[in-house]
């Protein structure tokens, strides 16, 4: 049953109507619940009134708390609880990053007044600012996620971000023409000229972890954060089962935690050259630290295979400088970081003809398609080649003279 109450407004009219509607009891404490809205006429105030008891009724909505639940404080409650699921901290730091992009545009606006044009126009702005595609796709999973934690709340009905366009950039002829997927690996001559210019301009430890990277499709954190209890010299197999994180390159910062995925803890053979290269290491290493035992009395014992006098494991940034230093030294203009190891190794196997399922289990099929890019790119060539070496080969044959006519046989 509405109730009406008119009240004194500085409007035409000079009056305004009051509808209260008997909403839905507290469901936590049983108290009574009025739902009061103004209007011009009785009849908009009651149509104001009726929205709000239907939300509340049917939806669980309180749009009166939704007034005081700006986006800020919906991301940062829903980021609290979504960093303690099965998340990295590496992935929790990076939607935080996310979440201060998307506050640039919507901190203070109220969660359930957040519009689909709205959000769609962050969406062009920051591809107007020039965000990387991959930076606008990660701000639009956060975005999403973030609005079904306010729907499943109650905080609002529906989803902004559902049907937004992520904007495309098109590429020139240019870029198109420039662009190759041999940029994304090391070929051979070039693999071997890097690692030349390692044993001739190398630091400690370059050639051993620059070989593992090459022959085995590690990626960087997995390099840095192997212990020695991670290499069979039995088997000449390598496990791979953490990860090194470190936001602040701190090297006593570091932090050991699980694989990018669930596919990426694996164990594989390496060849037996690269492992006696560890094992020299290994026994060079175990003579050293009892020397930096006695001159350091708070070594890190960690047991990492590339590690520092402390004791400290090298963090990737120091993997990407002595990297930076050695292309110094060659004549590749590729834009180069350890990762690209990780491709020329795919790309190795793929030309020794290993199959792609063995090779995305090796690397960690972290990235299928990438590995797939690639595979199919050498074997293509490789088909190609082979083509070649076949009319090289029967040259004498594919020359023959097709107007000619041939002899009669002797009979």
């Amino acid at each position: 049953m509405a109730s009406y109450t008119k009240i004194k407004a500085n409007n035409k009219q000079g009056y305004k109507w009051i509808c209260t509607l008997e909403g839905p009891p507290d469901p936590v404490t049983g108290k009574r619940k009025q739902i009061p809205r103004r209007g011009d006429t009785q009849k908009e105030a009651l149509a104001r009134a009726q929205k709000v008891l239907d939300d509340l009724t049917h939806h669980g909505i309180d749009s009166k708390k939704n007034k005081k639940l700006p986006f800020e404080e919906v991301a940062a409650d829903w980021l609290k609880t979504y960093s303690k699921g099965e998340v990295k901290e590496s992935t929790v730091r990076i939607r935080s990053k996310e979440i201060k992009i998307l506050e640039r545009y919507i901190r203070k606006i109220n969660i359930d007044k957040i519009s689909h044009k709205q959000y769609q126009n962050i969406l062009n702005d920051l591809d107007d600012e020039n965000y990387a595609r991959t930076t606008i796709e990660g701000v639009h999973v956060t975005a999403n996620m973030i609005m079904k934690y306010a729907i499943k709340h109650k905080m609002r009905l529906d989803n902004p971000c559902t049907g937004a366009i992520i904007p495309t950039k098109k590429l020139t002829v240019e870029e198109i023409e420039n662009t190759s997927i041999e940029d994304g690996y090391l070929e051979k001559n070039e693999l071997t000229e890097f690692l030349h210019a390692v044993f001739l301009h190398g630091m400690d430890m370059d050639i051993e972890r620059f070989y593992l990277l090459a022959f085995s499709g590690l990626r960087s954190g997995e390099l840095c954060a192997l212990k020695w209890t991670d290499a069979n010299f039995e088997t000449n197999e390598i496990r791979v089962t953490k990860t090194l994180y470190n936001e602040n390159n701190n090297m006593k910062m570091y932090k050991l935690t699980p694989p990018k995925t669930e596919g990426s803890i694996r164990t594989f053979e390496i060849d037996e050259m690269v492992m006696d290269l560890l094992k020299k290491h290994y026994e060079k290493q175990k003579q050293a630290i009892i020397e930096f035992k006695k001159m350091m009395p708070g070594y890190h014992d960690g047991n990492f295979i590339f590690c520092r006098a402390n004791g400290y494991p090298f963090i990737q940034k120091n993997v990407l400088n002595r990297m930076n230093r050695i292309l110094k030294h060659t004549s590749i203009t590729k834009e180069a970081t350890p990762h690209i190891f990780r491709h020329t190794h795919i790309s190795m196997l793929s030309e020794a003809g290993v199959d792609l399922k063995t090779i995305m289990k090796r690397v960690g099929h972290d990235d299928p398609e990438t590995t797939l890019k690639i595979y199919t790119h050498v074997t293509d060539k490789m088909k190609k080649d082979a083509n070649e070496k076949i009319r090289i080969h029967f040259a004498d044959i594919l020359d023959f003279n097709f107007n000619k006519e041939p002899a009669l046989q002797e009979m």
